[in-house]
């Protein structure tokens, strides 16, 4: 009967727009949240027969439904703290539930992902929100350096943890030598006093150490002559030598410098002749040495390099020495770049890469498993997982000092309240004219 279906329709009309009332009670609510994703409500008819040449309608009413639109983004608002995170642009942030820790390692199914989060470390050291979300990375190797990981799987994740009170040295691996050497000391006859000076170098466990470094002209031509020619040797303090021997254990390299006097690159040098120790490389200017803590490269510089290791008519200048490294320091302060690389900061202005971060990605984010806290799971809906670099392939960069805003237009939702209402108070006012209806035809009886 057409004013039964009518009834029907009226209700599922009620029904629909309750629903639709509660995704916008919910998106309002949820204006000011961080990621906030809102819920858009959709509504769709249905039909029971279609009425052919005038014959009698059946109402088949409507219904609700409703969709999370996470793939739509909100805007990045700036912050004071370098691990306030967002993304700009698409991708997700993996994370976990500290939950999860407390009952053993975390599988593929803990992983849970979220588009920006207010991360500080806990009592534990671990760098999660106020809310117990743990941000998930792959650990870096000692030198700073990722090692290669599965971008299908969350196998090689794992929960930030960071001592506050840890320490880092970071060895030197290279001194760059800008000396000058003078050119009237290499002269045959003369009396060619070796010139000495000490470079101090950081070793492997944060301790100083120095090389020093002899350079002696070769005075054994004729007199008055200039050689252009001089002994260099390097020895490390960090070998002691043997006194049940009488070598000098120190002594790491000895090397001839040869210098060009010619007018186009008079000074520069000329060639480099190893006696004892490593090799010159004349396409890079570097030196390679046997230190104690390893290898170390000391540059020269190329030849004809007029920023290199010179020999010109005026005093010996060893001041322009630089290096790298820097001793034992304590952390200081953590930030992440663009590339989710989480780095370190120690008080020796010395900076080590401790994780990186990847970006999540699914095909299809708007099938994602919406959760607490704004945080989502993988379904059948959105496909399976990939973890990206930041900035590489469809993801976005990794954004400090960023929030990601609540995608809540609340003007929009306010003037979606006022249709939903009027919405609603129609369709029970088709309620009450059916009832009005069946109650006349109630009366026919009578």
């Amino acid at each position: 009967m057409s004013i039964s279906s009518a009834l029907s329709a009226g209700v599922s009309g009620l029904a629909a727009n309750s629903t639709r009332l509660a995704n916008i009670s919910d998106n309002i609510a949820n204006s000011s949240t961080y990621g906030y994703k809102r819920v858009d409500t959709s509504f769709e008819s249905m039909v029971i027969n279609q009425a052919r040449g005038g014959g009698t309608y059946t109402a088949g009413g409507v219904r609700a439904t409703t969709s999370r639109v996470v793939d739509q983004r909100g805007n990045l608002v700036s912050t004071s703290h370098p691990l306030d995170i967002a993304i700009s642009g698409r991708g997700m942030l993996p994370v976990v539930s500290s939950a999860t820790l407390l009952s053993g390692p975390t599988t593929p199914r803990d992983l849970t992902m979220t588009t920006t989060g207010s991360f500080r470390t806990d009592d534990q050291g671990y760098l999660r929100t106020s809310s117990g979300l743990v941000l998930m990375g792959w650990p870096a190797n000692a030198d700073g350096t990722i090692p290669s990981q599965p971008r299908d799987s969350a196998n090689g994740l794992q929960p930030i943890l960071i001592n506050p009170s840890q320490t880092a040295a970071d060895p030197t691996t290279r001194i760059n030598l800008r000396v000058n050497l003078p050119a009237n000391d290499a002269v045959g006859g003369a009396v060619g006093d070796a010139r000495e000076m000490e470079v101090e170098y950081f070793g492997n466990l944060g301790n100083s150490e120095r090389m020093t470094i002899t350079f002696t002209p070769d005075v054994a031509g004729a007199a008055g002559v200039r050689s252009n020619s001089w002994t260099m040797e390097i020895r490390d303090s960090a070998i002691i030598d043997d006194p049940a021997t009488a070598e000098d254990e120190s002594l790491i390299g000895t090397y001839t410098l040869d210098f060009n006097d010619s007018q186009a690159g008079g000074g520069t040098l000329a060639n480099v002749t190893a006696v004892t120790g490593g090799a010159y490389d004349p396409a890079t200017g570097l030196l390679t040495v046997p230190g104690a803590n390893g290898p170390m490269t000391i540059n020269l510089g190329r030849y004809g390099d007029s920023q290199g290791i010179t020999q010109l008519s005026a005093g010996f200048s060893p001041a322009n020495v630089t290096k790298n490294g820097s001793p034992v320091g304590n952390l200081t302060g953590l930030q992440i770049d663009e590339n989710g690389y989480l780095q370190a900061t120690y008080d020796t202005g010395f900076t080590r890469t401790l994780y990186q971060v990847p970006l999540v990605d699914v095909p299809n984010p708007n099938g994602l498993i919406a959760m607490d806290n704004q945080t989502y799971k993988v379904s059948p809906q959105s496909g399976a997982f990939y973890l990206w670099n930041a900035g590489d392939g469809p993801t976005g960069a990794v954004a400090g000092y960023s929030r990601e805003a609540s995608t809540t237009d609340v003007a929009a939702e306010l003037t979606d309240l006022i249709q939903t209402q009027r919405a609603y108070t129609s369709n029970a006012k088709v309620i009450q004219t059916v009832d009005e209806m069946l109650q006349e035809t109630a009366n026919l009886k009578r």
